[in-house]
């Protein structure tokens, strides 16, 4: 199944794939009858590839326990570190950071199920979504949430070919844990930032699963 929010995508990528393989077909030298088929079917498999949308049950603990935290992306934790917070949280905090490479799905989920209360779009630079200063300095959209165990932040955040950002949300939404809310297209990083006492479950290097891998309990 391809996500919603990249279908016009795929359609350009198609597009572009089925006019390489006519090419191929009709231009008279065999070397570049080659190299035009090999372009297209390899352009329409990554285009199928990336928009994929997999059906992801949550993961059954986070049914009944609303202080769970779940996974808001596919990708690789990269850092663990404390931060201040002063945008949403306004507290010593820690932040947990997810890189997604262009071969992870990309369809982004919510961590828990609450309210939006705070949404900002930041416009800015697109270091690769590794580089620890990507979260502060790279184009990105800034979530805060409330929920009857506490509050959480997220971010995402584009890198050095990732080039867009949806995010499905707005002030006063009501999400549950594991909703598609959007997605970082072409490789990007996801920051989560939880308050004090909050029970971490992963470390960095742990590959993570949106909505299956539980990242950390809220202290409720």
């Amino acid at each position: 199944m391809i996500t919603k929010y990249g279908i016009d995508n795929v359609l350009i990528m198609l597009g572009v794939a089925i006019a390489f393989i006519i090419g191929g077909f009709t231009v008279p030298y065999y070397w570049l009858k080659f190299v035009l088929l090999i372009l297209g079917f390899v352009l329409m498999a990554f285009a199928l590839w990336f928009f994929r949308n997999p059906a992801r049950p949550l993961h059954a603990d986070a049914e009944s326990d609303d202080t769970l935290i779940v996974s808001p992306a596919d990708g690789k934790v990269v850092e663990i570190i404390p931060v201040t917070e002063n945008e949403f949280l306004k507290s010593e905090a820690t932040q947990i950071s997810i890189f997604l490479s262009p071969l992870n799905v990309h369809v982004n989920y919510s961590p828990v199920t609450g309210t939006v209360e705070h949404y900002r779009y930041v416009p800015g630079e697109y270091l690769v979504a590794f580089h620890p200063k990507s979260s502060e300095l790279n184009e990105r959209t800034h979530v805060g949430m409330v929920t009857r165990a506490g509050r959480i932040f997220f971010k995402q955040i584009t890198g050095y070919v990732a080039r867009r950002i949806v995010c499905d949300v707005k002030v006063g939404d009501q999400l549950k844990a594991g909703q598609q809310f959007g997605m970082m297209k072409f490789g990007s990083r996801m920051d989560l930032v939880v308050l004090p006492g909050t029970e971490i479950f992963v470390k960095v290097g742990d590959k993570v699963t949106a909505g299956k891998t539980l990242i950390a309990r809220m202290k409720g």
